[in-house]
This record gives C-alpha cells, structure tokens and sequence, in this order.
C-alpha cells in the first residue's frame, strides 16, 4: 500500500526500505551532533572563558536553561506536527523547520562570549533541535511495522552514538569554539537534506484531525498513569537511566581535569577518545540487540541486562578514577547503553496511548530524556559542593539506573 493510499494513524504493517532507514539515521546524526557536541565540549570551553572562577555554575545555568527549553516544545512541536495537514506530511515540514532554525541558533553560538548570548543561542538550539527530533522520532510508529522495530531502533542508537562522536570531533578538530559551531550548523543541514527529500511522510487528512479546543489541547498533555500505567512505568524507567548517563556526560570533561588529574588540554583530547571508544562499542550492540530483540519478541530481558550493564561502567568511574578506569568504564558503558538504546524505544513505541497522538506522547516520552539535563546539574552541585566527590556522584549516578531498569518489570502489555 502506497504512503498517499492509508491512513496517517494506520498501524503499519509494511517492511520499510532500507534506504529510508540510511536517511532518517543521517537527519539523526545532524541532530544528535548538534546537541552533543555544544553539551560535551563547546558550552564547557564558553564557560571557562564566561568565568573561570564559577565555570560549573555557568554550565550548570545554560544547559539546565536549554533543557527546561527542552521540556516544554518537544511535546509541543510533536502535539502539532500530529495536527499538521500538509501535502508533504506531518513530520517533513518540522524537520525542515528545525534543521534551519537550528544551523541560525549555531550561528548565534558561535560568537558568544556573555552569558546571555549563551542562554540565548543554546535555549534557540535545543526548542530548533527538538521540534527535528520529535518529528524523526514519531515516524518510527508512523512507517514501521512492530516486528522491525528493535531493528531500526537500533540503527537510530547507532545514528544518535555515530552523532555524539561527530560533535565532540568537530569541537576538538575544529581548533576554536566558533568553527566547532559553523561546522554543526553545516553538518545539520547536509544531513537532513535527504531525509526530507525523500521521507515517505503520510499526510494527515483534514477530517482526521479532531478540531482545536485550547483546553482539551493543553489537557492532552497529561497521560494518566492511571488509565496508561504501562506508559506511565516507561517513562519513570527512562528518565532514572538517563539521570544515571546524564550526571555522566555533561561532567566527563571536569572528571577528566578534577578527579583524573588531567591538563585541559589533555582532559579536551580524552573526551573525544572516551567517547569514540564508547561509541564503537554501542554501534556494535544496538544493531545487533534490536535485532535479536526483534527475533525473540522480547523487550524486557533486554533493557534489565543493559541497565545493569551500565550501573556497571558507572560504578568503575566512581571507584577507579584514572584513565584506566575511565577506558573501561567507557566500553563497559557503550555496551550497555547500545542494546537499551534500541530495544527500550522499541518498548516505548508499543505503549504509546494513541495513534493520532504519536509524536505528542513521544514528546512526554522525551521529557524523559531533557529532565535529567535539567536535575543532573541541581544533583552533581550538591554533591560536588559538599566536597563528597566524583566517587560519590558517580556512586548515585550507578544506583538510579539499577533502580530504572528494575521498574521495567511493572510493564505489563509488553514482554
């Protein structure tokens, strides 16, 4: 059946081809280089320039600022581009729209040198950046059939991992903050060209839209866990294991200088190595557990292992930091966080409440993902000011996901 033939909120049923998987796995690689080079690297080296002196403070303040930003249009772009009725589609419209949006928000990056200026651009780049994801995101249930799901969730774990490499190698190649931030602004755009050029987007039929009525509209917003519980446990079990990898990520290059005992410069090259070293090792577990997922017909098994897998790696950085530790803490991690990438947005994808509210629930789901960016830095500054340590951070970081991945087994509609 030809994409202009069914329905928009069908359950598809139909293989996807291979080459529409390459081209929403490129248009995820622009995105997730777009957030995670400025995250690991670029807003860490504004900082210190801002002010030295309060330089977590200062990347605290921005990446919790552009993560409340997060929070608040990921769900919105996704509840309109549901109700988008355009020829083209409803998910190609708000990935051209955050594709361009989001290389000007790099442009407005590259020059800051106040903290205003950084507020400003990041908090443009993350609403630019997520009115992209969450329309990549939703095509997932719109165009693939269950079966395949773990599958292409996987070679989207491998785009996200094959993104986080790229932006953390642009930002240290580059050789200044500015052109780290041109070359994301360029890399965005190259690779969403295709995707929207060849997208396979199923147009919502007007009188598939229910009408607008602010308040019901607003009230969408809230999936109860009481009448949707399976989706309710989801998103607890996503948003403790990302807590765990967010409290990672956004403090590895401190770790490195402050715990390690690293030079900057030397901290800056390692984060790069780390996260090429982590990211092989998750490209060749999330292709490969989304598939065996998929053979098998299970889920849980799957994000259980790989949830404690990575409580694993996070309790290695707490207890031996050096870079010994560091490397293996990282391969220990890509292990881990490939398989539960791929399998638990498959999960995610089969307990979504309704069809006409794909990427509107997937923007809940994703709330998930930014609101560890916005507690993580409230939690490291506690325990880091009261002089526990990365031990001690690392130590928490390891404990919610140990937690997170055991409340998968309260899901009940899913095996």
């Amino acid at each position: 059946m030809s994409t202009t033939s069914r329905s928009a909120l069908a359950e598809p049923t139909e293989a996807v081809p291979r080459i529409w998987v390459l081209w929403l796995s490129l248009a995820s690689i622009g995105v997730w280089a777009g957030f995670f080079g400025p995250i690991q690297v670029l807003l860490a080296q504004q900082a210190e320039l801002v002010n030295e002196a309060e330089k977590e403070s200062v990347l605290a303040l921005v990446t919790g600022a552009g993560a409340a930003v997060s929070l608040v249009f990921n769900p919105l772009w996704g509840a309109l581009s549901d109700r988008t009725v355009l020829r083209i589609g409803r998910r190609v419209p708000w990935v051209v729209g955050g594709a361009v949006t989001g290389a000007v928000s790099m442009l407005v990056l590259a020059p800051a040198d106040t903290l205003w200026q950084m507020l400003v651009g990041w908090c443009l780049a993350q609403a630019s950046l997520n009115a992209m994801l969450a329309a990549l995101t939703a095509t997932i249930p719109d165009q693939v059939p269950v079966r395949e799901r773990g599958t292409v969730g996987g070679w989207l774990a491998l785009a996200q991992t094959a993104g986080v490499i790229a932006g953390s190698g642009i930002a240290a190649a580059t050789g200044s903050i500015a052109a780290g931030y041109l070359t994301s602004a360029g890399l965005l755009l190259l690779t969403a060209a295709p995707y929207v050029l060849r997208s396979r987007d199923v147009p919502l039929r007007p009188q598939e839209r229910t009408p607008f009525v602010l308040g019901p509209f607003v009230r969408s917003f809230w999936v109860s866990p009481r009448l949707h519980p399976d989706f309710a446990w989801a998103w607890l079990t996503r948003f403790l294991v990302n807590l765990g990898n967010s409290l990672v990520v956004l403090y590895l290059l401190y770790y490195l200088d402050d715990a390690v005992g690293l030079t900057e410069d030397q901290a800056e090259s390692r984060v790069f190595q780390l996260t090429a070293a982590y990211g092989v090792l998750t490209v060749l577990t999330a292709v490969a557990g989304g598939i065996w997922s998929d053979r098998v017909a299970r889920r849980k098994p799957f994000v259980i292992a790989s949830g404690l897998v990575i409580a694993a790696a996070l309790l290695v950085l707490a207890v031996v930091p050096t870079m010994t530790g560091a490397w293996v803490g990282a391969v220990v991690l890509g292990i881990g966080f490939g398989i539960y990438s791929s399998v638990d947005f498959a999960m995610i994808s089969q307990v979504l409440p309704s069809a006409g509210d794909r990427a509107k629930d997937l923007g809940v789901i994703n709330i998930a993902n930014a609101l560890p960016q916005v507690v993580a830095p409230v939690v490291a500054a506690l325990i880091l000011g009261l002089d526990l340590g990365y031990a001690t951070l690392y130590t928490f970081a390891a404990a919610t996901t140990v937690v997170g991945s055991l409340l998968v087994t309260r899901i009940r509609s899913v095996a």
